[in-house]
């Protein structure tokens, strides 16, 4: 599976994502639930070393993305959202409604990861493109305050959650936000995910035990995917 992946590629992708079609879903007819497919990896299992293993790799796509999957699944087919359009469909009528919890901690969690590997590329990190660069001298002041507001948010963050780089509509800037659980910024109509950091202790325990900084910090420095940042910002 090759690694290199250009800028059209990130942007397609894109729109796949933040788009309203379908996501990863089928029905085979109209009554039926859709059914949504583990996404492949956008690299190979191994790519992301030394940085993060392939070890952990295995274990946070093949077991927990996958089962949150497989619990989606099995849980749509009873719910009154089986005529859901698209995963983002999902996600949103299920937010803050306490009889579908179920539902939006697994369709959440599914959205989530995706946006997390397509977030991590190979010999990422260094310096954004130069447009991209220059809107984040102006919302934060440089890359090293963007990489220690980032690194803030992964530790302040208790528990289980995630960190993210968004645009927020309503300021008009980017910001670094932190969700709780599988909480996510779509549920939020001003912000606009642009990439994110997942601080759950499946994604880092493996290889960093308890050093979440370390890992965050790595993950920004070595891994981070500016091409799809840039891609995310130029279609918000």
């Amino acid at each position: 599976m090759t690694t290199h992946f250009s800028r059209r590629h990130w942007l397609t992708t894109t729109a796949t994502i933040l788009g309203s079609s379908p996501f990863w879903a089928h029905a085979a007819e109209k009554s039926a639930a859709p059914r949504f497919e583990l996404p492949a990896l956008p690299w190979d299992a191994a790519a992301l070393d030394p940085v993060i293993s392939a070890s952990t790799i295995g274990q946070h796509h093949g077991k927990h993305h996958a089962a949150y999957v497989n619990n989606l699944n099995r849980l749509l087919p009873s719910s009154p959202l089986m005529d859901a359009s698209s995963l983002v469909d999902v996600i949103q009528r299920s937010a803050r409604n306490d009889a579908q919890r179920a539902i939006f901690n697994n369709a959440a969690q599914v959205w989530n990861h995706t946006f997390y590997w397509q977030s991590l590329r190979p010999k990422g990190g260094g310096t954004p493109p130069s447009e991209l660069a220059k809107r984040i001298d102006a919302d934060f002041g440089s890359l090293a305050a963007l990489r220690e507001a980032t690194l803030s948010a992964s530790t302040d963050q208790f528990g289980a959650g995630w960190v993210w780089l968004v645009l927020d509509k309503t300021q008009k800037k980017l910001a670094v936000v932190k969700t709780g659980n599988a909480d996510t910024p779509l549920t939020q109509e001003n912000l606009v995910p642009l990439a994110t950091i997942d601080v759950w202790e499946h994604a880092y325990y493996l290889d960093y035990q308890s050093r979440r900084k370390d890992y965050a910090a790595a993950v920004f420095d070595k891994l981070l995917n500016w091409d799809f940042v840039a891609a995310n910002l130029a279609k918000a």
